[in-house]
């Protein structure tokens, strides 16, 4: 099991000469088992993710969302690989507020004047699959969950678990005062490698007049509450603000690892893998 980052940022891109590090893109994680090959979230990483594909058609893979805010779709429209004939997509979603399926909202994205080529125009095989809050799908041998997070306008996280290995990508969620909510501790309990929301610091979170409480975020000293409370082998810290420049994140880092040592700033091209324990 690989999983390779192409985008951490949220919000927005950030590319310049203080996010060189750590990366710029918005959120897409791949994650391959075996012979499959799974995306999540379809930021600005994706398009990244895409150019390198454009190398090992024909592409089957199976594209997750967990919601439609800009920052985790505006790559899907520049995903090279979708417009080429013989390459075959997956794409799931939950659906959305007012019942809009994943397949609508990525429509709507690609419409005049929003964008001047329809979402109609991919020549790949792009195949919609929607998704009930709480369901699990088995997908050649991997189990992927979901469950709903604490995020305005609805968002979903993953656990996927493969051969006794779990990956739990929890991105865009907001911790709730005083105690872990239940849909984290299921969606992340015994976790191989959590990949969690650290957008702030606490301190940037209760800033007094400029506080970001209901914004959907959650911070570094709640990721690690939460490695520890589910017994979490290895912590990532994902969807790090547009703010956070490289040294900020250095910073924020070093004081990580002496909270959780077993733990890692996530940047563009971070590849963890997994091996299954033989019994």
């Amino acid at each position: 099991m690989t999983v390779r980052f192409w985008g951490v940022r949220g919000s927005i891109p950030c590319p310049g000469p203080h996010t060189v590090r750590y990366g710029g893109n918005t959120p897409c994680v791949e994650i391959q088992v075996g012979g499959s090959r799974f995306i999540f979230d379809g930021g600005t990483g994706l398009r990244v993710l895409g150019e390198s594909l454009l190398e090992q058609m024909p592409i089957e893979a199976h594209l997750f969302f967990t919601h439609t805010h800009w920052d985790h779709i505006q790559g899907f429209p520049f995903f090279s690989p979708a417009f080429i004939k013989g390459n075959c997509f997956h794409i799931y979603g939950t659906l959305g507020p007012n019942h809009q399926t994943i397949e609508k909202r990525l429509t709507a994205q690609m419409l005049h004047p929003n964008f001047p080529v329809p979402l109609q125009v991919m020549a790949g095989n792009l195949k919609f699959h929607n998704l009930a809050v709480g369901e699990s799908r088995e997908i050649d041998e991997v189990t992927i969950s979901n469950a709903s997070l604490n995020h305005p306008g609805e968002s979903v996280g993953y656990r996927i678990d493969w051969q006794g290995l779990t990956v739990s990508y929890l991105t865009d969620t907001e911790h709730h005062s005083g105690q872990i909510d239940p849909n984290v501790l299921k969606l992340a309990d015994q976790a191989d490698i959590l990949i969690y929301d650290c957008t702030y610091t606490d301190e940037e979170y209760h800033e007094p007049g400029n506080d970001k409480i209901g914004w959907g975020h959650s911070t570094w000293q709640e990721a690690v509450k939460i490695a520890k409370a589910v017994n979490a082998k290895q912590l990532i810290l994902f969807h790090h603000d547009p703010t956070h420049d490289d040294n900020f994140l250095d910073d924020i880092s070093q004081k990580v690892q002496q909270a959780f040592p077993n733990s890692v700033m996530a940047q563009e091209s971070l590849v963890l893998t997994l091996e299954p324990v033989l019994i």
